[in-house]
């Protein structure tokens, strides 16, 4: 495993300079999910929760944040998103929500922390969203699922 990159030869934080990096097509995929109960789920699939359209209000908040993760992560690049999209499926027997977003750029560095950010942004809007009927509800499991593109490649989980 290569050293950390965002620690300059004295130990100290620092933005890693992209500056020198070609700018080329990158694609990161997150996914996790948040547990609820059957009711739970059951309001979400039937659109009546209080609140309105628990997943279409989760959706515009997680592209929301994929925009953002520079403003809320220190050391993250500013980047010019060409893509978000947050896509989202029930698992009844599960009694979840599973959340995947794909975040795509095309610039010197990758759009992991992006992808991420959506994913967890997303499924705390769930939260938020239902928490008057389930207080109980786990978000689990996110993490990164794919990445394309860089002087790293390819990397599927």
């Amino acid at each position: 495993m290569s050293s950390l990159t965002h620690f300059d030869a004295q130990g100290q934080a620092h933005m890693v300079d992209v500056g020198a990096k070609p700018a080329t097509h990158r694609i990161a995929v997150a996914a996790g999910r948040i547990e609820m109960q059957p009711a739970t789920l059951a309001i979400i699939e039937a659109g009546t929760a209080k609140k309105g359209d628990v997943l279409g209000v989760a959706r515009i908040a997680g592209i929301m944040a994929a925009k953002k993760t520079s403003d809320l992560i220190p050391l993250c690049h500013p980047l010019a998103l060409t893509r978000v999209a947050v896509e989202f499926e029930l698992l009844p027997t599960e009694s979840a929500v599973q959340c995947t977003a794909t975040v795509e750029t095309v610039g010197p560095t990758g759009v992991e922390m992006e992808a991420l950010m959506a994913v967890q942004v997303a499924l705390l809007t769930v939260y938020d969203m239902c928490k008057a009927v389930d207080r109980g509800m786990v978000v689990s499991g996110v993490r990164v699922t794919e990445k394309h593109g860089g002087k790293s490649g390819r990397f599927v989980a």
